[in-house]
Formats: structure tokens, sequence, C-alpha cells
């Protein structure tokens, strides 16, 4: 992954990623009635700066380091923790995302905070670090699921022994579906970028499919499909509707020509620069048509540079 892509991975961790995946679960703990100098040892033993006080299986309150520079001013080590500890408590549950644990933090400027369950039981605690160190995890497994993902399917015609192998991707385009116009376009570039395609391929086919999906969508009567296969040298598209046809596919190439109708235009759509885009892109662009049946597209993109058009 590139940096930008971390960054923006990280983001998405902060909210994915719950407390409970990310905290500590086994709490040192103390009891109401510890006294403040057992406390004390208990800290320097394990190299702790505080701890939650648990009263039957209940979180009753934070004791920590300033509680002890309390009790030592005082000179009253045996006094019970009760005396000194909070007991207004900033808590979080397991099921919240590290995102809301991160910003009670810098709410409430404490180090650390108590995890409780729905009936109020102590079930762990989570430190700024616990946070960064679980985020740094999580991004490490994801890259390197990611680079397993791509290595696989960059291989994936290697294994198979056949005289021709292909991929095919189909999807179903709908009739004039504006709000879902694009999708199988993006499932298909997402797909090409799961098998470790090359970019500069991925966003010349992402062109190609883009533009024949939005003529499918504007122009066809019943819908269509697009379809994508790959195979070791090539990746092919096909998009066929049935609707009005194309009496003049010369000039329907030309940059700027549409049948589009107004409303359309008004919504963004149909500037006539479809077939003109795809034409400019594809290594090989067909475009077969009957006036009152449909359109049939098939465009082609080698994986080869030098079979091909430069970017």
């Amino acid at each position: 992954m590139t940096s930008t892509t971390e960054v923006y991975k990280a983001q998405e961790l902060l909210y994915e990623l719950k407390i409970g995946d990310v905290m500590i679960r086994r709490v040192i703990t103390v009891e109401p009635g510890t006294r403040m100098r057992d406390f004390k040892n208990l800290m320097r033993d394990n190299r702790i700066s505080g701890t939650p006080v648990v009263e039957d299986g209940k979180l009753a309150g934070i004791v920590s380091i300033e509680d002890l520079i309390r009790a030592l001013e005082q000179r009253d080590m045996d006094a019970p923790v009760s005396q000194f500890m909070t007991t207004q408590l900033h808590t979080v549950d397991e099921h919240d995302s590290v995102g809301r644990a991160l910003k009670k933090f810098a709410q409430t400027r404490v180090g650390r905070l108590p995890v409780v369950d729905e009936q109020g039981g102590l079930v762990g605690i989570i430190t700024p670090d616990d946070v960064t160190r679980g985020v740094l995890k999580a991004l490490q497994n994801a890259y390197h699921e990611e680079e397993v993902r791509r290595y696989r399917a960059s291989h994936i015609f290697e294994d198979i022994a056949s005289d021709k192998t292909s991929l095919v991707l189909r999807y179903n385009v709908p009739l004039r579906d504006f709000d879902q116009a694009g999708r199988a376009s993006s499932q298909l570039k997402q797909t090409l970028n799961r098998l470790g395609i090359h970019p500069r391929i991925v966003r010349r086919v992402a062109i190609v499919s883009y533009e024949a999906e939005m003529n499918i969508v504007i122009h066809s009567t019943t819908g269509g499909t697009l379809v994508g296969e790959v195979t070791p040298t090539a990746i092919s598209l096909l998009a066929v509707d049935q609707g009005p046809g194309i009496p003049d596919i010369k000039l329907a190439q030309q940059p700027g020509f549409s049948t589009a109708p107004d409303w359309i235009r008004e919504m963004g759509f149909g500037a006539g620069m479809g077939l003109a885009n795809i034409k400019s892109v594809a290594d090989d662009m067909h475009v077969t048509s009957l006036v009152g049946e449909g359109t049939k597209l098939t465009a082609v993109i080698y994986l080869n540079p030098s079979e091909g058009k430069a970017e």
C-alpha cells in the first residue's frame, strides 16, 4: 500500500477496530480497602502508574500515582485507597470504536480508560498506546493480506492447464438507474486492482467500461450487460443493450454528437463523448448496431504495453 493509502486505511481502522480488539484484558486491580502502602508496592512491582478499584466485580474508582503523592504528602499511607481514589469515572464500552476512545482521551485528558460491560463490570483497560499498537498491527495485517491476495491473483493463470484460459466478469446494467450508474465499472475496476493488473491498464479499462455502461443506462430501452474477459494477454470488454440502435455509427463516434434527450443532458450526462473516449484509450474497438434492436460494442486493451496504445 502507498503512504496515502495507509493514511486512509488508518483512518478507517479508527472506526472499524473495536476497543475490545486492542484493550488489555488482564487488568491489575485493587479493592477499596487496599492500603495506599500496598498500592505503592503494587505499582513498583508491576511498573504501572494506576489501576482500577473494583468491589464485588463492579468498577468503584481509579487510583493513580497522583493519589499516591497526595497520600505521601498527608503521611497517610495506611489509609484505604477508597479515601484517595477518583470516583468520577470516564469509561468506554468494549464494543465502541477505538476512534471513540481517542476522542474521550482528548476530552478528558486521562491516561487510561476502564472498559466496562453492559452491567458495569470491568472487562479491561485501554490507553492511547494500546490504540496505536492495535492500529499498527491491523495495518500490518491488512498490508500482508493485500500482498498475498495480489500475488495469488496475478498468478491465477499460471497453474491452470488449458488451451485457452480466461476469467469472465459479467454485470447487469439497469435501464436509466442513475443512482446505480457506474456500479458495474467500479466493481470491474476493483476486481482488476485485486488481480494485480497494472494501474495504467486499469485506468484505461475503467474509462472504457464506464463510458460503455453509461451508454447502456442512457440509450437502452430494457437495460443491458457489461462483460469483461481477462486473459493472460488482454482484457476484452463487451457491452450489449436492446434499444433504438445507432443509425450512423461513424457519425456517433464524432466527439460531441449525441442523441440523448434534453432532460438527460440537464443531469450532466449524454455529452456525446462516450464512443470517442472509448476509441481514444482502447487498442481495438468495434461497434455493431441494428436500428430498433440494439447495439453491441467490443473493446480490447492489451496487457503488454508494446502491443497496444500508450497511456
